[in-house]
């Protein structure tokens, strides 16, 4: 793959997953972390076993809009093949970022709506986007309110899930508006990470009884990798399948309704 690649979190367990299985195929991947410290040492363990390999660190926080800004301004001239939007967080309380977004929404959807945008400059033709959703999505609707949640609607789940959807039907959208690029979206299932601990009192039971049967992070991070080299555009990735988008979430109605709100609260709140 020609070009740069830009992983989200990739100090995660999946982000690091996909960095070295990156590493292995040759490409050049730029770690975009909130934690530079766990990037380098994350990036040290690939290059003992891919020396030479061609891996850089960005400093990115997704839940800061100025972060974001930032980031992109500090990249070089190198054309951007690919962007994987991985990063993630189930928050567990109720809680809004500097910009005034609850934190969730903040790292799970306008962050990567930003970064998604500003990277457009700077994307080789026929690049590719893969937006990491979640299976939860199926369970939850979602409306233009949904996006900016008070603390009498949050739920760690429920907000968790409804974040997700959110990326999922900006992704169908800008990939209407944005044919040039190639938008891919990939779950990766219940995966053995630091995402399933919730912060309650049944976690150590739950590690016993449940997480044993999670995928490894190399398996749940394999169909954003397919969806990567695939060559395909506007599809769902899911286990070892490439398949078309559910019907459940086709709704192209509601898909312009939450573009158009999302550009009205980037435009009011940020002066985008």
């Amino acid at each position: 793959m020609d070009g740069t690649v830009i992983i989200t979190g990739a100090t995660g367990a999946m982000g690091a997953a996909a960095t070295r299985a990156l590493a292995l195929r040759g490409s050049t991947v730029l770690m975009a972390c909130r934690n530079v410290l766990k990037a380098e040492e994350v990036r040290n363990r690939i290059l003992a076993e891919v020396p030479g390999a061609d891996i850089r660190i960005g400093k990115l926080d997704l839940s800061r809009t100025n972060s974001v800004r930032t980031f992109v301004d500090s990249l070089g001239p190198e054309p951007i093949s690919a962007l994987f939007n991985n990063a993630g967080v189930i928050s567990r309380e109720y809680s809004l970022t500097a910009d005034g977004f609850e934190n969730t929404f903040a790292v799970n959807y306008f962050g990567p709506v930003l970064l998604m945008r500003l990277l457009l400059p700077k994307m080789i033709p026929d690049a590719v986007v893969v937006n990491m959703v979640s299976l939860t999505c199926r369970y939850v609707s979602i409306d233009g309110n949904s996006l900016k949640p008070s603390g009498k609607d949050f739920s760690q789940l429920g907000t968790y899930a409804r974040s997700k959807l959110a990326l999922l039907r900006f992704s169908l959208e800008f990939a209407r508006r944005h044919p040039e690029v190639r938008v891919n979206l990939a779950d990766p299932g219940i995966v053995n990470s630091n995402m399933i601990d919730l912060g309650h009192w049944f976690d150590p039971l739950a590690d016993v009884l449940f997480r044993p049967f999670c995928k490894s992070p190399e398996r749940g991070v394999q169909p954003a990798l397919n969806a990567l080299f695939s060559g395909e555009r506007n599809r769902y990735f899911v286990g070892k399948r490439c398949r078309a988008i559910p019907s459940v979430y086709l709704d192209p109605d509601l898909d312009l309704r939450l573009w158009l709100t999302t550009e009205d609260i980037l435009r009011n709140e940020l002066n985008l």
